[in-house]
């Protein structure tokens, strides 16, 4: 049984940071993170910070500059640094992960979403 379980949200003030992580846990022969998303109210899911398994990393043109992915494969973790908050930033964000049990069986998974809510 894996499970990704995602944490660091919360409420911020404009211009503030959070860290958010999302923990792969279980039977885990590897990890391969895929990204970080979010979703809005009334809005659709979007991708916002992708990654690589060779460590390149793409953003959202609205994220550039403030927002930062990386990944600690010892701890099958992988975070999502944010600064300079906007209130337009405000949603629930999901990680998603490919996850190894073993070496030849991967699934993907979604964690279950933490809300960030940014006040003006």
């Amino acid at each position: 049984q894996v499970q990704l379980v995602e944490s660091g949200g919360g409420l911020v003030q404009a211009g503030g940071s959070l860290r958010l992580s999302c923990a792969a846990s279980g039977t885990i022969f590897s990890i391969n993170p895929i990204g970080w998303y979010r979703q809005a109210p009334g809005k659709q899911r979007e991708l916002v910070a992708g990654i690589t398994s060779g460590g390149s990393t793409n953003y959202a043109d609205s994220v550039k500059g403030r927002f930062t992915i990386s990944r600690d494969n010892a701890k099958n973790t992988v975070y999502l640094q944010m600064n300079s908050l906007k209130p337009e930033d405000t949603a629930v964000y999901y990680c998603n992960t490919d996850v190894s049990t073993r070496p030849t069986i991967t699934v993907r998974y979604w964690g279950q979403g933490t809300q960030v809510t940014v006040s003006s």
